[in-house]
């Protein structure tokens, strides 16, 4: 399949590579994959390595290198002999996704819930706070950072390092879809709700209902993502 009919290289900026760390390949990987998590880089996007190059200022090679290294992860698909383009939304894929981080977070809010300190306590409270004022300054960017932030440190402090990182395998697809989500009117404020109950259940100790406050904001991201797919059947496979 060719990709010469696909829409051209966006006129985005890519992050600043000399803002990130580790190597030249592995900072023009960061920079592709913020772009393409953020959506700056859509799903059907051609990933044409000479404008790449230019942009960035780098050689052919950590590009590949990059490029190659987003397809393992699934959010590039490399076509033999055509190029390579980012991966367009799958519904099987995110609801695979959905199931395993559901599996992982309940347990991991329960434990929480039933083993918080108060400086943990205190974290995810400030953290409640700087997502109401990235709502009151309508930056959807921050509020999705601050949602992030609230997950990791849940996982955080459970006490097992590991856990985000499995946790974040299967939802980098969900993760990408969810920017979808947060331009919708009011999808930010009902999410921020969502997360209030969730600090709420883990304040007052109580695992079952802070299980249960997950589970329903989880579970939400589905639920709105499978309308979009018949909306912007461009997006999805």
């Amino acid at each position: 399949m060719s990709l010469s009919n696909e829409q051209d290289f966006p006129d985005i900026t890519l992050p600043d590579i000399s803002k990130l760390s580790g190597s030249l390949a592995q900072r023009v990987y960061e920079a592709l994959r913020m772009a393409i998590l953020a959506m700056d880089l859509p799903p059907g996007t051609p990933l044409k390595k000479q404008a790449i190059c230019e942009q960035l200022g780098v050689s052919r090679s950590p590009v590949t290198e990059a490029i190659t290294k987003l397809a393992s992860e699934g959010l590039v698909e490399v076509i033999p002999q055509s190029g390579s383009r980012v991966t367009r939304f799958s519904l099987s894929e995110i609801r695979e996704g959905a199931f395993l981080r559901e599996a992982i977070e309940l347990a991991a809010v329960a434990k929480v819930a039933a083993e918080r300190t108060e400086d943990q306590l205190a974290e995810l409270t400030r953290n409640l706070r700087l997502q109401a004022l990235c709502l009151e300054d309508h930056d959807e960017a921050g509020f999705y950072a601050e949602d992030e932030r609230m997950h990791e440190l849940i996982f955080a402090f459970t006490g097992y390092p590991r856990l985000n990182a499995i946790a974040a395998t299967g939802w980098v697809q969900v993760n990408r879809a969810r920017q979808l989500l947060l331009p919708l009117r009011g999808r930010a404020y009902e999410a921020y709700e969502e997360h209030r109950q969730i600090i709420d259940a883990i304040r007052r100790q109580d695992a079952d209902a802070a299980r249960k406050a997950m589970e329903k904001h989880l579970s939400e991201l589905v639920t709105r993502l499978e309308p979009l797919a018949k909306e912007r059947p461009d997006l999805f496979t």
